[in-house]
This record gives C-alpha cells, structure tokens and sequence, in this order.
C-alpha cells in the first residue's frame, strides 16, 4: 500500500549561524533514509520542497472560485518542506520508516494512505 510521508519543519530551524551545517546534516540523514529504503527494497519516491514563502495557495470558501494569494496555507510555524511516498506493506511499516526522517528542531512527519485513482 503507498503512503505519502509529509514532513512539516519549523523553517527557522535552519536559519542559524551554522545553518549550512544544519542543511548538510539533514541532507545526509535524507540520503541515509533513502539508501535504508533502497536496500529494504522499499518502493519509494520524493521531493524537497522550496521554502514556503515560494508557494502559492488557491483558498476556497463555500464551493466559490478560488482566491488566489502568494504564501503557503498553515497556522503553524512549521511549513511542508518535502514528502516521499512509500510503498510499503501496511501502516505500522510506513510509520517505522517515517520515525527515521530527519528533523532539525521542531516540526512533524505526518503518514497518510494514498487513495488510488482506481478505488473512487
């Protein structure tokens, strides 16, 4: 079964005097996550995503058209930074892997069934 792995941050967490160090540190412990995968032979893909100030997001309200504003959508300090989706045999599997992606600071890893196009 796939999931998406969302990896919410606390952006902030890399603009520190050694923040390239933190960069690095983080980039090596998504390349160890990815080669662990690999060598399970977990199914896996993902992307790094661009700081949030760089999105934009279309708001809905009550089924109208969409408002279209620059920023990302969230409440929280901690912004969507990237995701992999994973496919693996059930949940408690897809959690084990998520614990593993590293996180500076605070932030959270949120795992979610994907739905397949075929099941609507």
């Amino acid at each position: 079964m796939k999931y998406v792995i969302l990896i919410n941050e606390d952006e902030s967490a890399y603009a520190v005097p050694n923040g390239d160090q933190v960069v690095a540190e983080v980039i090596e412990g998504h390349n160890k996550f990815s080669a662990a995968m690999a060598e399970k032979g977990v199914e896996f893909s993902g992307e790094r995503l661009k700081e949030a100030h760089t999105a934009t997001t279309l708001h809905y309200k009550n089924g109208g058209e969409p408002v279209v504003r620059d920023g990302a959508f969230a409440e929280t300090h901690e912004e969507l930074g990237g995701f992999y989706i994973i496919d693996v045999a059930n949940l408690d599997e897809a959690i084990e892997w998520a614990k593993m992606i590293p996180i500076p600071g605070n932030g959270a890893v949120e795992v979610r069934p994907v739905w397949p196009m075929d099941e609507y």
